[in-house]
């Protein structure tokens, strides 16, 4: 009896140590590859590719936390799967930015995860012309929190060879959850006309998304009356820019348009634009609604400096919002940088389309109804209110915000209904 015991006993200890060791890695820092197939209650991989390094850090730190939110809400599960989160980044510590080496890293690290199902990136446009086609050619969803350069998904104020050349599989995977910047170019230029601007001069930073967004101001601009005194592109390399900046005073230019991101020293170029034009009213678009921008420019510019940027005041937002707002503060005991909520709805976008696509396999076939889902999404009710996506992989929202900056934070001041052509 006593040996009966003893076997019996062993018995529950060894179960115990396998049911131990099944559960131990849950941290989802690290892909997983060769895992098992999942079909309703398997395993499926979701990664995010940000630039959590230099001034990037404090937004994409934000947005990741969003996402991670969003995962928690759902039980971290999805089509009867469950839902392995993996954070990548696409920065260098010696560039303080993404870098298209790491940006094709990332992605080759998910086309090469057996399990992945879906991939949440870039934050910026220029990085997603370098992953988009490698996530398309293995036919993965990809959904960005925040690229808005035209290109990426629309022919109309696109180069030439775009947007198809990002999608060598001939079909198309990539959607945003953050309206395109046709859409914010005409909401800057209706922020200028209301801040009295009759002339612009334009700077870009001559990365995808600056110039592209410096461009479609540009082409906005003339169409709306305001008459556009140039549009340069700058050295992202320089110690200072105060010979643009003279040219800009010379000009006599009342308003000036930056097209690019902070990190590509967005705050020297305001401070020297303003100290070669006084007075001038100075506008900055998405890529510098961060406080890695609005800490740094400086209490003395901060009456002269109008941004726009997708996120509205949480007034606007359903009640949705409301608690996301209110989670993310009580869990991480600060408010949100401004593309928190994208983060929170790309990857909840991204969690619904695995859903309505049922129990799939992280195989062609089951990624491609994750596609299909995602691309029929419809009237969704979201955090951001109620969008669908459309043939091109847009979002139908539209409406942008308009931000001052007080004592250094960003500072809702109004909704920007923004008409195009």
């Amino acid at each position: 009896m006593r040996k009966s015991w003893i076997v019996l006993w062993s018995c529950l200890l060894l179960a115990l140590a396998m049911t131990v060791a099944a559960c131990g890695d849950d941290e989802g820092d690290a892909p997983k590859t060769g895992g098992p197939a999942a079909e309703g209650g398997g395993e499926l991989t979701i990664f995010s590719s940000l630039p959590l390094q230099g001034d990037s850090r404090p937004q994409s730190e934000d947005v990741v936390r969003g996402m991670k939110l969003a995962l928690e809400s759902k039980g971290g599960k999805a089509g009867g799967s469950t839902i392995k989160y993996v954070s990548l980044d696409d920065a260098t510590a010696s560039t303080g930015k993404w870098e298209p080496g790491q940006v094709s890293s990332n992605a080759r690290k998910a086309v090469g995860d057996d399990s992945a199902i879906a991939y949440l990136g870039e934050f910026n446009s220029g990085a997603s012309a370098v992953s988009i086609p490698i996530i398309n050619e293995a036919g993965i969803l990809q959904v960005s929190p925040s690229n808005t350069y035209v290109g990426l998904t629309r022919a109309e104020g696109a180069e030439k060879g775009e947007p198809d050349k990002y999608y060598p599989s001939g079909n198309r995977t990539f959607g945003r959850v953050v309206p395109a910047d046709h859409i914010q170019a005409a909401a800057v230029v209706s922020y200028m006309k209301e801040q009295g601007c009759s002339n612009v001069y334009i700077l870009n930073d001559k990365e995808v998304y600056g110039k592209g967004i410096a461009d479609q101001v540009e082409k906005i601009s003339g169409e709306q009356g305001v008459e556009v005194l140039g549009n340069d592109g700058i050295d992202t390399k320089a110690a200072n820019f105060r010979s643009l900046s003279d040219k800009i005073g010379s000009a006599s230019a009342g308003c000036f348009f930056y097209g690019g991101i902070t990190q590509n020293k967005g705050v020297q170029l305001f401070k020297d634009v303003a100290a070669a034009a006084s007075g001038i009213k100075m506008f900055g678009p998405d890529g510098v609604a961060e406080s890695a921008f609005t800490e740094k420019v400086g209490s003395s510019l901060e009456k002269q400096i109008f941004i726009t940027n997708p996120t509205l005041d949480p007034k606007f937002y359903p009640a949705s919002a409301q608690k996301f707002f209110d989670d993310f503060k009580a869990k991480y005991s600060k408010d949100p940088e401004p593309y928190a909520i994208y983060g929170f709805e790309a990857m909840s976008a991204a969690l619904e389309a695995i859903e309505a696509a049922g129990g799939v396999k992280p195989d062609a076939e089951g990624r491609q109804k994750v596609v299909d889902a995602f691309f029929q999404l419809k009237d969704r009710e979201s955090v951001l209110g109620t969008y669908s996506i459309d043939e091109n992989g847009d979002t139908t929202l539209s409406d942008y915000g308009g931000y001052k900056i007080e004592g250094g934070k960003l500072v809702f001041d109004k909704v920007i209904k923004a008409a195009t052509s």
